[in-house]
């Protein structure tokens, strides 16, 4: 026969599984919130580092490529005192492509540019259905036939769900 527990023999291992929970609890939430984001980033890193020695490759093959047909192209025109020309013209090219990137950096992200009737489209969209519905009532002379509604009686019927024009 097991010999007889009290009540308060339990209390210590009931608050160590507490403890022991609140631990597991607290590492699994590190990891989830510290250790993964930056998982991700490091990712994120890798792939853009990968990226850019890629570009810094192809820029300098090219600038060599241009190089090359500067001097091999222009025959003898770019020989002897004007050899540097060909050196020089590369490099301002390259110059003028660190510049870029440069400035492309510093200026951050581009804003994006929407066509002025899809700008007001959009402003349409997000207005409430009650100024829909009162830019959208018709003068008693209008037809509700199909096809000859209002402007915006679509947008209307999309915001509350009515469907009009269809009697």
């Amino acid at each position: 026969m097991a010999p007889f527990r009290s009540s308060s023999d339990s209390r210590p291992a009931g608050i160590r599984r507490s403890g022991d929970d609140a631990f597991k609890l607290t590492v699994d939430y590190v990891k989830q919130e510290a250790l993964e984001p930056l998982k991700g980033l490091g990712r994120f890193v890798a792939w853009g580092l990968a990226g850019s020695l890629a570009i810094a490759v192809g820029i300098l093959l090219l600038l060599v490529g241009i190089l090359r047909v500067l001097q091999e192209e222009t025959g003898t025109a770019l020989t002897g005192d004007w050899s540097w020309v060909p050196y020089f013209a590369v490099s301002v090219v390259g110059l003028a492509v660190a510049g870029i990137a440069a400035w492309r950096i510093v200026a951050g992200p581009a804003k994006r540019k929407v066509p002025k009737h899809a700008k007001k489209s959009t402003e349409t969209e997000l207005e409430s259905p009650t100024l829909v519905s009162k830019s959208v009532e018709s003068k008693p002379s209008e037809s509700k036939t199909f096809g000859t509604e209002p402007a915006g009686a679509t947008i209307e019927s999309q915001a509350t769900g009515t469907q009009e024009g269809t009697s």
